[in-house]
């Protein structure tokens, strides 16, 4: 794998990507690099991936509601989140196969139907047991979804940019997770909580919308997809387990050391987006609104983090990215769970760079992820890879639950930085890519 930047002294690339011009002067050069049919994909990914996220939060921003109206405890809540990620690894790693077996585009649209589908049966559970279920099931298309799309994008983008690129992309979280707060805090003012945590999950239908637009306009890289169909290991599974040798090196050790570090990451991560909102209403005694406030600070910084990250993944290499804003975030977790009582003000403008942290070390992802397989076991290897940390990942936002009845939630999300640690100790077994080409 070459670790050796591109160089910094060019202005523009004269290479392509499905035979467009990669002009890359200024501030949105990354944008411009990607050709028409690079930014249809990019839109279908990025929206894939916002509502992907809304999705996913009208769960945490419901659980009080949804505690109430079932009388469950915290460790049942937690259950919620567990089993959406556990079942996200299947539904990743078979996404990924996919992928690499019919295409990019069509594992999308089918990412994207799945999670919108069981999103709004969720709205309809008459019991805890069944929503647990449909919760579940959601994580079938919440776990493929962002592999998908952001192989997608990264095959389109020049290695100069992919780094921005699939930051931006990862940007899209930020925007979903924000829309969603909104959505959460006009239907739980003007409406009672009985009904209102079910109209949160039947605004889920909105993704079928991107379907139809991603179907009439977007399709795969042209290159990479030449180069995925003559490959004989095109979506082989076992083909990212297959040790190295004397003769070729394998795969094994870099999906070993990829699941410790998505593991680490999604592990904190989660312990956080999971527990928040749940922390401020139950323990800091903020109303609806004032919930939404301080989120609104979190997000914000969350948006910032995925872009300011992706330009320092460009700049810095996909390694050191990820364990500055490990350290970071770590520090971050361990400074609000400790603010003391009353200190609400303090606790607003944390969030920022707490936001801020967690996201931007996300930034660098798609492209790492990407880059660490070849075309015919991208999606394979990615799908599995990250969305298998996500399902070893789902163990903490359980144990904050159990841990929250005698430390308070406030105390148990300082477990989330043992992710953090854990992400720190994987880079050690992985290559730097930057400037690596994917074809």
């Amino acid at each position: 794998m070459s670790t050796t930047p591109p160089s910094r002294s060019l202005t523009v690339d004269t290479s392509s990507v499905a035979g467009e011009p990669l002009v890359q002067e200024g501030t949105f050069g990354w944008l411009r690099a990607l050709g028409p049919r690079g930014r249809r994909a990019f839109g279908g990914a990025f929206g894939g991936y916002g509502l992907d996220s809304y999705d996913y939060f009208t769960l945490p921003l419901s659980m009080v509601a949804l505690a109430a109206y079932f009388g469950l405890d915290s460790g049942e809540t937690g259950l919620f989140t567990t089993v959406t990620l556990v079942v996200s690894a299947i539904g990743g790693a078979v996404a990924g196969v996919v992928a690499d077996r019919i295409g990019r585009v069509r594992a999308l649209m089918i990412t994207v139907v799945t999670y919108a589908v069981f999103t709004v049966a969720c709205g309809f559970a008459p019991n805890y047991e069944t929503l647990l279920v449909f919760r579940a099931l959601q994580g079938l298309g919440f776990g493929g979804e962002w592999a998908v799309g952001a192989i997608l994008v990264a095959e389109y983008a020049s290695p100069r940019h992919r780094g921005r690129t699939l930051g931006a992309v990862q940007s899209a979280w930020a925007v979903g997770w924000g829309l969603a707060v909104v959505v959460y805090t006009l239907v739980f003012e003007f409406l009672g909580d009985d009904l209102a945590w079910r109209v949160m999950f039947w605004t889920g239908a909105l993704p079928a919308l991107l379907v139809v637009w991603v179907r009439r306009r977007v399709q795969d890289a042209p290159g990479a997809t030449a180069v995925r169909e003559k490959s004989a290991d095109k979506g082989s599974f076992t083909a990212i387990f297959k040790p190295g040798s004397a003769e070729a090196p394998g795969l094994l050790r870099t999906t070993l050391f990829a699941v410790l570090l998505s593991t680490g990451v999604q592990g904190g991560y989660y312990t956080l987006a999971t527990w928040v909102p749940t922390y401020l209403k139950s323990e800091r005694g903020l109303s609806v609104v004032g919930t939404g406030g301080y989120l609104t600070f979190l997000i914000s910084g969350a948006f910032l983090g995925y872009l300011t990250g992706g330009y320092l993944t460009d700049r810095l290499g996909r390694k050191r990215n990820i364990l500055l804003f490990a350290v970071l975030s770590a520090a971050c977790i361990l400074t609000y769970a400790n603010i003391p009582s009353g200190a609400n003000t303090l606790l607003l403008v944390l969030g920022f760079p707490l936001g801020f942290c967690m996201s931007a070390i996300f930034s660098g992802f798609g492209s790492f992820l990407s880059e660490l397989y070849p075309a015919a076991v991208r999606g394979t290897g990615q799908g599995f890879t990250y969305n298998t940390g996500r399902a070893v990942g789902a163990v903490f936002p359980p144990t904050v639950g159990f841990l929250a009845d005698s430390w308070g939630v406030g105390g148990a999300l300082v477990f989330g930085a043992i992710g953090y640690a854990l992400a720190a100790v994987a880079l050690l077994g992985l290559p730097e890519t930057r400037g690596k080409e994917l074809l």
